[in-house]
């Protein structure tokens, strides 16, 4: 389990897999917002799997977690 001010500014968000799926710029009302691909996106705060190392790694791989952007 984690706590979400763990949460912090430019952390790096991989997905399960270990790729890239953005930066954080903050975190309000239960989402992540990133930025990812020069465009601002937000992930459900569910998704996060761990935070460890200055990474937060989510549920799902990276694909999985971008689908809805595109």
């Amino acid at each position: 389990m984690f706590d979400a001010s763990q949460i912090k500014e430019h952390m790096e968000v991989k997905g399960s897999d270990g790729k890239h799926v953005g930066t954080v710029f903050g975190v309000e009302d239960g989402r992540i917002k990133l930025a990812s691909g020069g465009m601002e996106h937000t992930i459900d705060l569910a998704t996060v799997d761990a935070i460890a190392d200055g990474v937060v790694r989510l549920r799902m791989p990276a694909a999985e977690a971008v689908r809805p952007w595109h």
